[in-house]
């Protein structure tokens, strides 16, 4: 793996052929990764891996026309063959009179803040101790009451580094190591077992769970949610636990991203000038949150990243775009472009959250009469266009406002729109993911089980 000086060196030198080639504009990103994971199944090991890989991608524009290459050769031949191949698919391809390379004047400049990304800590960890990570998360895991079995413990660790050069001056790079300990175990026997799990991933192993406690808690998951029964149907109120909550956030995202705004694929658009929540909920984006998972100073067009609440008071501020939505809708880019090595920008928050409401979990639900509390959804019946939901779930049912019998094949069902509108976080975020949201209560969705 490339380190980030040299790696903006090796792409300063395929912009250097890409203008040779004729290009009349040119960027070109580098990603290299380097892990170690460790599995182990009912006290044993049972697979190790070491991976290392590294890319560069080229996005090349010959006037109108463009063309994206990738490539795992960063060889001098390879590099010029990838130039020479995206020349070959420029002069072939439709011109787009939105596609090209971010405002010039509204570029980034170094030098960058790091973010504390990088732990030596986790660069530095042993397969030997990985191993110890995942038996002791695995170990926690079966010494809970009503496990019968394991589908194993594992632990992994790795580094990264990323790199953007463009040929309208732009230069940068980061670097980051990530940790990650699960365990995933099963309760009862015969007919009536179930399975479940626990996991954490951070930058720094300090910030890591200990595996002892992602492990006890994938057993008592799963111990909880022996013997389910099954949900009633009709309108009700559900409450979403922390692990399914953000997913609701997750949706939002997806209708304000520009390409869907450009494409009128989105079934916010209309609403944009409306409340969207209740007031006072803010989903807030926050790219310079020191150990984010998703920290960064600048964005995959190297456009400058800031902190933004997406909902403001329960109010949507704007769409998130990147140059080429953004030329389609008359709009400057928001600095949220992300992009792989084989394509071209598209949209992506970084460290996303909804804001934390007052009540506790317990209080949000203690004048529920029916209702149920949701730790796992199933299927992906999210549709964008219209905004209509059904997805199945299970988890409890909450009876006179506390958790009763566990449920299970269940379906909930509504509109994204109303389902917003209704939305009532409570008081317990905790920044676990990229994306994260605390529990939170929605009114008059409809559950189908019996």
């Amino acid at each position: 793996m490339l380190t980030p000086d040299a790696a903006i060196e090796r792409l300063d030198h395929v912009l250097t052929l890409a203008r040779r080639a004729g290009a009349d504009a040119a960027d070109a990103v580098y990603f290299g990764e380097a892990s170690t994971g460790i599995g182990v199944r009912l006290g044993k090991l049972e697979e190790i891996g070491r991976s290392e890989g590294e890319e560069i991608g080229l996005r090349m524009f010959l006037g109108a026309k463009s063309a994206h290459v990738s490539v795992s050769d960063l060889s001098e031949a390879a590099l010029s063959e990838a130039v020479e191949r995206a020349r070959s698919m420029a002069e072939q391809a439709s011109e787009d009179q939105f596609a090209g390379l971010a405002p010039a004047e509204m570029l980034a400049h170094g030098p960058f803040a790091q973010f504390d990304l990088f732990d030596p800590v986790v660069d530095s960890l042993s397969a030997e101790r990985l191993q110890h990570m995942a038996l002791e998360a695995e170990d926690a895991a079966r010494a809970m009451p009503q496990i019968s079995n394991s589908e194993g413990g594992s632990a992994s660790a790795g580094r990264s580094v990323s790199a953007l050069a463009t040929s309208g001056g732009f230069r940068g790079s980061a670097k980051g190591t990530s940790v990650s300990v699960s365990a995933v175990v099963v309760a009862g026997t015969d007919e009536a077992k179930q399975r479940d799990y626990d996991w954490h991933h951070s930058r720094h192993l300090a910030d890591l769970d200990s595996p002892s406690l992602i492990g006890q808690s994938a057993g008592e998951r799963a111990a909880k949610r022996l013997a389910p029964a099954r949900a009633p149907t009709g309108p009700m109120p559900v409450v979403f636990d922390q692990r399914v909550s953000a997913s609701l956030v997750g949706h939002l995202m997806s209708a304000i991203s520009g390409s869907s705004i450009a494409r009128k694929t989105s079934f916010l658009i209309g609403h944009e000038k409306e409340q969207i929540f209740a007031p006072g909920i803010t989903v807030r984006d926050d790219p310079h949150r020191q150990r984010g998972l998703r920290s960064r100073a600048f964005d995959a067009e190297g456009l400058p990243t800031a902190s933004r609440d997406i909902i403001a008071d329960g109010r949507l501020t704007g769409w998130l775009v990147d140059s080429a939505s953004g030329r389609q809708l008359g709009l400057p880019p928001s600095g949220h472009a992300a992009r792989g090595s084989a394509g071209p920008p598209g949209v992506s928050a970084s460290n996303l959250w909804l804001a934390a409401g007052s009540m506790t979990p317990q209080d949000l639900m203690s004048d529920i009469k029916t209702g149920i509390y949701v730790t796992e959804l199933i299927g992906m019946g999210v549709n964008t266009l219209t905004g209509d939901y059904s997805r199945g779930a299970g988890g409890f049912m909450i009876r006179d406002g506390r958790l009763a019998e566990p449920v299970s094949e269940a379906t909930i069902a509504g509109h994204l729109l109303a389902m917003f509108r209704t939305l009532v976080p409570a008081n317990d975020l905790v920044f676990r993911q990229s994306t994260s949201a605390p529990t939170v209560r929605i009114d008059g969705m409809t559950v189908a089980g019996e």
